[in-house]
Order: structure tokens, then C-alpha cells, then sequence
């Protein structure tokens, strides 16, 4: 199912979230960006420089971070434009540092009825 994540009404980008982890709430996958991203992206690249992966972490730029990206409001809506309710959206951005680095979104999903949409087997 294609997950669209939007900003205000426009279209960021696009997943499958094909990773779950129901018991946490949390979905992952493959972040397919649209041009709405070019709003977005430096504010996930400040995340990288904050937590690049070699393990040096700047906190004061990771709470810049946090702080930057709850403000954006973020909404995740399913195939059907349903809002999805979420508690937490991160795109993880290397593409700076890492040439070629995919990009992906990360969501923690506090909609108890996706959760039950999406686990229970389908019936043909």
C-alpha cells in the first residue's frame, strides 16, 4: 500500500512502509521524494550532520533537529487520502555525505485501526 506524506496539503514523497513493526508502532520503507521534498530536506539533512554514522553526535544541532521537525506538521495519508495518525515522521537523508544513500521513511503510527487494517490476513 503507497503511504503519501504530505506538508500541508502538498505531496513530499511517497512509500510502501513494506516494514513493520506493529507491536511498536513503527513502519519503514523505501522514502520515493516528490518535489514538495525540496521544502523538507534540509531540516532531514540537519539530522545527518547531527547523527552522521560514524558515531560522532552534535546534540545541540539533533535538538535543533527535533524541534525543526516537529514544527513542520508532517501528515502521512494512505493510497485512499485517509489521514493516517501518527506520533512521529523522519526521513533518514544521507545523500550528503553518502553518494548514492537511500533515502527512508520512518513513522511511528498511533492509529490503532491501521494497525488492525494492516495485520489481519487478506481474505480472496
Amino acid at each position: 500500500m503507497r503511504h503519501i506524506l504530505k506538508l500541508h496539503g502538498v505531496v513530499v514523497g511517497w512509500s510502501d512502509l513494506g516494514k513493520i513493526q506493529g507491536g511498536l508502532g513503527r513502519a519503514h520503507g523505501t522514502f520515493r521524494p516528490s518535489v514538495g521534498y525540496e521544502l523538507v530536506e534540509p531540516i532531514f539533512r540537519m539530522f545527518a550532520e547531527a547523527v552522521p554514522r560514524d558515531g560522532a553526535r552534535d546534540e545541540s544541532k539533533l535538538a535543533r533537529y527535533h524541534k525543526s521537525r516537529d514544527a513542520l506538521n508532517l501528515e502521512l495519508f494512505d493510497d485512499a487520502d485517509e489521514r493516517i495518525a501518527t506520533s512521529a515522521i523522519h526521513i533518514v537523508d544521507y545523500t550528503s555525505t553518502e553518494s548514492g544513500a537511500p533515502l527512508e521513511l520512518d513513522v511511528l503510527i498511533s492509529d490503532d485501526g491501521y494497525w488492525r487494517r494492516r495485520t489481519q490476513p487478506s481474505v480472496v
